[in-house]
């Protein structure tokens, strides 16, 4: 059973007929599709569809939310009656409640978010896609003997929201990703890594025979993997892992990391907190972005902001309710999920492309690494201490020459960011959190022992 928008705003005014003084209803309505291969069998066909209804109810700066996946009428008229209830004996909460419709969009424009082809294809051609990518792997080097599979995904999702403050819109989305894990093995020891494509259009995808390739090729690398001695040199972050780092950097940047004081961005706006090459922006207007959307969870409007300008930083991430604990307005930045209340998240949020080529930034190393993965969960963004294991290729003379593992790489965020020296011109789009390959001066490499 769908949901309307007209059914939302209904409720809306039902809610105010109890009592209520505001609200909100923010519905999830989606269909999603996962095949998954392994050894050229397939493992797994998951084709679901699920739904979900979130209402907040506010009674002054009293407020509760209940969510539901039974959008029959007797299950909403008790859903909004416990709502009301509970709303009427929550504690006060001075910055609790919608935006002034003032700021909430007033049109909401058509991004071409929707892939309407996918849903053409059989499940034989999605299954397809995923063998061709594996055995691309295997065809790349005799040294992948096994995989740990691949997979299509395709997912297509309907949001509703209505508030009582005259907000009312809708959008549709859909993505597709094509991805591969293959294993090498050579002289009995055993490597993994893997590779993936993700577009808003499945016609968009990298080819799966790019994709396994590009797996195979970036297993094989790891193989026979060193260890090294502990020192002091550049490190040269990846674009997969230089937009771990921006990621770090934009849970950071959280107004409700903010208020807490628990971010080590605090009172920072204004001041430069990285190097002139890093420029980062946040955009929901980006063609074809995974990040994309007409209005953010509020009904704000979408617009393209700057968060760090030559290394200054120029804005915080914010919803209305961190907007309100830190005195300032929303940046537009509410995120919402199934049953959850507003929340602050990034849309397209990349660092933009600097002059150097990945080539050219390795180049610039005598002796460093280069990291093509990060384990563990070493960061810490209250103080920017970072301490993360690491896997990648040692960088000798200017030239990638051999892998290395059982390492440690670590150093603190404020200094990371202001030591980047080079920004690589590589930076992939089509990522909600991206980055170029990236250069830091220095940090500490941990290895085997004190060179």
């Amino acid at each position: 059973m769908s949901f309307s928008l007209d059914q939302a705003n209904d409720l809306l005014k039902e809610a105010q007929d109890k009592g209520a003084t505001d609200g909100d209803i923010f519905v999830l309505q989606g269909e999603s599709f996962e095949g998954s291969v392994r050894l050229k069998e397939i493992e797994k066909v998951n084709d679901a569809r699920g739904k979900s209804l979130t209402l907040r109810v506010f009674f002054g700066k009293r407020h509760a939310m209940t969510s539901t996946s039974d959008f029959t009428k007797k299950s909403l008229d008790a859903l909004l009656s416990d709502t009301c209830n509970l709303a009427k004996i929550s504690p006060e909460d001075r910055c609790a409640g919608l935006p002034e419709s003032s700021v909430c969009a007033k049109v909401i424009p058509s991004f071409d978010l929707f892939d309407s082809e996918v849903g053409n294809l059989s499940i034989d051609e999605k299954i397809d896609m995923a063998i061709r990518a594996e055995r691309a792997a295997f065809s790349a080097d005799p040294r992948i003997l096994n995989s740990e599979g691949a997979s299509l995904c395709n997912t297509q999702t309907t949001v509703h929201y209505a508030a009582t403050n005259g907000f009312s819109g809708s959008y549709i989305g859909s993505s597709s990703s094509l991805s591969v894990s293959p294993i090498a093995s050579e002289n009995g020891v055993m490597q993994r890594d893997y590779w993936y494509s993700t577009r808003r259009k499945y016609k968009e995808l990298e080819s799966a025979e790019s994709v396994g390739a590009t797996a195979a090729a970036r297993t094989v690398r790891r193989l026979g993997a060193r260890k090294v001695a502990t020192q002091n040199v550049p490190v040269v972050f990846d674009p997969e892992m230089a937009a771990s780092l921006i990621a770090c950097l934009a849970s950071a940047l959280s107004g409700y990391a903010l208020y807490k004081q628990a971010s080590f961005l605090t009172d920072h706006l204004g001041a430069k907190i990285a190097s002139d090459g890093v420029t980062i922006e946040d955009d929901p207007t980006l063609a074809g972005g995974l990040g994309t959307k007409p209005f953010d969870g509020e009904g704000l409007p979408s617009t393209k902001k700057s968060i760090v300008e030559k290394g200054t930083l120029k804005s915080y991430l914010l919803d209305t309710y961190s907007g309100k604990k830190l005195n300032l307005p929303s940046t537009g930045n509410a995120s919402r999920g199934p049953g959850s209340s507003p929340s602050v998240g990034t849309t397209n949020f990349h660092l933009l492309p600097g002059p150097y080529s990945p080539e050219e930034i390795i180049a610039s190393v005598r002796s460093g690494l280069y990291v093509t993965e990060l384990i563990g969960f070493g960061v810490n963004t209250v103080t920017g201490d970072y301490s993360q294991g690491a896997v990648g290729i040692w960088i000798s003379d200017g030239a990638l020459a051999y892998p290395v593992e059982e390492i440690t790489i670590a150093g603190n965020l404020k200094e990371m960011f202001l030591n980047i020296e080079q920004v690589g011109n590589d930076l992939s789009l089509f990522k909600r959190v991206a980055a170029p390959t990236l250069k830091i001066a220095q940090m500490t490499v941990a290895g085997s022992e004190r060179g």
